[in-house]
Parts: C-alpha cells; structure tokens; sequence
C-alpha cells in the first residue's frame, strides 16, 4: 500500500514540475510583453527612488527601480503632454512630426506609431486612461485612429477625490490581459491621469496626512507661503495615487505568472503642472523620472544608469526587444536609437559614452498669442548645461497677459505670483515665471537645478556657449528642422484641433464672448 501510495506521489509531482515546465517554457519563448506606465504631468524630484523629495512616496516606482534600472538623464524633447507623446510614438522629435509639433493637433496619418506597429506584428495592444493627447489622431477605415491600441476603460472605481478620475486602472489592465485569449504577447499602455490638474484643494493635507512643513524646500522660483506648499501637496496626493495603481498592476502581473517575461518601463510625460515647468524648456519640465525593470533579466539590479536617453529612444527599443525589424514596422524613419545594450549590460553605471546628450524643443505648446503663434525654442544638455535659443524672444513665453498668460495651466501657485505682482511685490518671481526673455539662455543645471542664474551673458561662458549652439543647430539641420531653414513659421500654420481655440487671442481682442477658461480646462 505505501509503495502505491509513493508511485502516485511520484507521478503527482512529476505532472505538476512538468507543467510548470511548460509554462515556464511557453513565457521564455514567446516575445516579452511590455507594460508603459507614463504619469501625466509629474517631474523626476518627485519619485521617491531619486531621493530628492521625502513628502512623496511612490514605492511602485521604487520598486521598479530597486529590481530593474534608475536611468538618472532621461529627458522628453518637449514638455507638453500631444508633442512628447508623439515623440515617444514615433520616435521622432517633435519638429519632425510636422502637426504633431503642438500641443492638441491633429495626428498626421503618414506617422505610423509603435503601438500600432506592435499591433501589426502579433502582438495584443491596448492602453487605460491617457494615451496620446489631447488632440486628434485622425480616422482608419471609417472608425478612430488607435494611436495607444484598443481603448480599456469601461471599469469604474470610487475615486479618493471628485478631481481623480473614476477609472479603476488596474481592473482595465487585467480585462485587457483576461481578453488575449491567444496568449499573444502583450504591449499595454498604462495612462494614468494624475497629478493632471485640476485637484481637490487641501486634498494632500485631508486625505493624504500631509504637512505643508513635509516640504523641505519651494522651487526658488515660486512664493513660498502655505498656498504653494499646500498645491505642491495636492500634487503629491495624485502622484501617490499614480502609484497605487503601479503597485495593483505589479502585483496582478506576479498572479498571473507574467512578472518575469515583461519589461516594464515608468515615467512621465513632462514635469509638474506649475508655473515655468509644464511646457516650458528647463531642468524642472523636461528632465524626467525613468526606470525599467525586467525581473530575472536585467543583471545588477538597482544600478543608476548615467547614459542620456530621449523619449525618442523608446520606440526603437520596444521594436527591437519584440524583434520588429525596422521594414516590418511600417514606421517611419525613427531618430531615436535602442537603448537595449543598456538592458542587456551586466554591470556599470555608464554603458554607451556617446549617449552624452540630448536635443530639446518648443513650438506651440498652446493658445493665447496674436494669431495662434508658438514660443520657439530649441535646446540642448550636455556635461551638466542646459543651453536653449529663444528664436521670438519679443513674444510671451507664457502666452500673452490679456488672454491670461494661457501657455501656463492655472493653479493657486500661478495666481499667488501674479497677485503678489499685481501688489507690486514679487517682481523677481514674475520676471522668472511670465515675463519676456533673453535671446540665449545657459544653466549650470549641477549646481542650478532650478535654472536661476542665466550665464548667457557671462563672458567666461561665451565659448560653452557657442559650442553648444554649433551642436544642437548642426544636429537640428541634420534632422531637417524648418526652424533651421528659415521655415519655422509652418508651426504656427497647423490649426489647433479645437475649432473653439482656434484664434483664440485674435476673437478675444476683437471683443467676441470666447469661453473664459478655468481650472478644469487645463490639458
């Protein structure tokens, strides 16, 4: 009787490591899937794993970073959600995107994005929230444009706050992951909507227990005074909440038995909605919180990688670790390069030496100026500087005062500096955040992180200078970028993809009753 009872045992546990086994073996053989967690409007000092801020807690991205790879010089070529979405799309800088330039544009249909590239080449594709946007992706066979794959957003949840919204993240993952029926690998697109404006005021404080003396220091470029510091709060509410869901979907894909065969990548679409960051050209707006992890793949987990990556790197990556050649993909010619070498070292902190720079840039990154005008800049980091041109530096960076200074989302931080101005204190403040700038702007972004102290002027900085600007306008031709060419007004020529915002600041003059925006209009 024992010896049957042990041949039984024997066979039980042969079945149950055999399938396992198979299990095991299907995963490694299949494509890895990719999981993009991208926040909306969140700066890299306020994803704990960096250490700067210790009144926001995100251990979602903390664990992503401990278990895969903290890359400390990722930077979007532009701060504004539709143009540095379509970067990552593409693959492609924002001034080779033609429309896809601005902010809420329609979508040229001649792009082909990675998604759907993806979507194209066995792969099951969807995304929750925020894809790409605002604006207009355009029509395919009669029916809307997946630019991000099948939209996932029919589950709803009880929301903390009436200004989060009310989609359970996390359950829309598993649906789109219990629909995949045929085991396809799997690309996913998580958007959360956070800490997009509008918020619940005094959220942070009500719900999140927070103290305004939490923050150990303002931005020197804002009030400090409990009306900023309780806003910064709030912020920090909705990026903790961000992350709750990062830590739900980490946690389902371990259930689920995929944690293992999936990269998954987390950051944001440009820095936090406040004055002189969103859509503006800075340390703050464009550099940006970014880690991967690949459990079981990445060797010396927790290295903080130094290589400078852009936005357009990403692309090129999720294609080559699918094993998507370049003609199967259908995109067009990308400019970024895969950053999988980096994946695929064993050890260091530096992997590629020529990774040693970025470009950035600016058109329209909203309304509020005489005849629907951008605010261009170009740019350029390397060796711890930030160097950028102002090409209309007799324009507002920030749109026009009459329309309201548009191009900056409003918020209490943003009325508490134009009010103080508007008292006649705080000039400094609004010189930084609203007025007209100089021609030439250069940071030392190590020792100025909050870009300050302009050295453009400073002799002992005019050759840095000059250097700089020969690269990036080099580069910038090699690319052929319309700004390089004496083209560059054809940015100003694409409409903005709301018929109501078109010639905003020209109908507002003329005395037309155009709505008046709030808080809540902010995108």
């Amino acid at each position: 009787m024992k010896h049957i009872i042990k041949k039984y045992l024997l066979i039980g546990f042969i079945l149950f490591a055999f399938s396992n086994y198979v299990h095991a073996q299907k995963n490694f053989h299949k494509n890895p899937n990719i999981l993009f967690c991208i926040a909306d409007d969140a700066s890299l000092a306020h994803m704990s794993a960096y250490g700067i801020a210790d009144w926001v807690n995100t251990p979602g991205f903390d664990r992503v970073a401990k278990e895969g790879l903290l890359f400390m010089n990722v930077y979007t070529p532009n701060a504004k959600c539709s143009p540095s979405r379509a970067s990552i799309l593409t693959g492609r800088n924002p001034w080779q995107l033609e429309g896809a330039a601005n902010h809420n544009s329609y979508f040229p249909a001649k792009f082909t994005t990675v998604m759907e590239a993806l979507s194209n080449n066995g792969y099951h594709v969807g995304f929750t929230g925020k894809g790409w946007g605002p604006g207009e992706a355009g029509e395919v066979n009669g029916r809307k444009r997946e630019l991000t794959g099948r939209v996932y957003n029919n589950i709803k949840m009880a929301s903390p706050t009436k200004a989060i919204s009310p989609l359970n993240y996390t359950a829309n993952f598993e649906a789109f992951l219990n629909q995949n029926e045929s085991d396809k690998p799997f690309c996913f697109w998580y958007g959360g909507h956070e800490p997009h404006r509008p918020y619940n005021a005094g959220s942070g404080i009500n719900k999140g227990q927070k103290k305004i003396t939490d923050i150990d220091r303002v931005p020197s470029f804002w009030i400090d005074n409990e009306v900023v510091r309780t806003d910064m709060l709030d912020y920090a509410y909705e990026l903790e909440y961000f992350d709750k869901h990062l830590q739900n979907m980490l946690e389902l894909l371990e259930k689920k038995g995929e944690l293992e065969n999936t990269i998954i990548i987390v950051t944001s679409d440009n820095g936090m909605p406040f004055p002189r960051v969103k859509g503006h050209v800075y340390e703050y707006a464009n550099h940006l919180p970014f880690a991967v992890m690949w459990k079981g793949h990445i060797q010396n987990a927790g290295r903080k990688i130094q290589d400078y990556i852009s936005f357009i790197d990403i692309a090129p990556t999720f294609l080559e670790m699918a094993g998507v050649a370049e003609k199967k993909s259908g995109m067009q010619t990308k400019e970024g390069r895969s950053f999988a070498d980096i994946l695929a070292s064993k050890n260091g902190v530096l992997i590629d030496a020529k990774r040693d720079h970025v470009l950035l840039g600016r058109e329209r990154t909203d309304v509020g100026r005489p005849h629907d005008q951008g605010y261009p800049v170009r740019g350029i980091v390397k060796n711890g500087y930030i160097y950028t041109k102002n090409y209309t530096p007799d324009r507002w960076p920030s749109g026009d005062p009459e329309t309201g200074y548009m191009d900056t989302d409003n918020s209490p931080t943003k009325t508490a500096i134009l009010t103080a101005y508007k008292n006649g204190e705080e000039k400094d403040l609004y010189q930084l955040n609203f007025d007209k700038r100089t021609a030439d702007e250069l940071y030392n972004k190590t020792a100025d992180t909050f870009c300050i102290k302009n050295l453009a002027s400073d002799k002992k900085y005019a050759g840095l200078l000059q250097q700089m600007k020969k690269q990036m306008e080099q580069e910038l031709k090699k690319q052929n970028d319309p700004r390089m060419f004496g083209k560059g007004d054809v940015f100003d020529k694409y409409p903005h993809a709301k018929p109501e915002m078109q010639n905003y600041y020209d109908r507002y003059i003329k005395g037309e009753r155009v709505r008046k925006r709030t808080g809540a209009d902010v995108d």
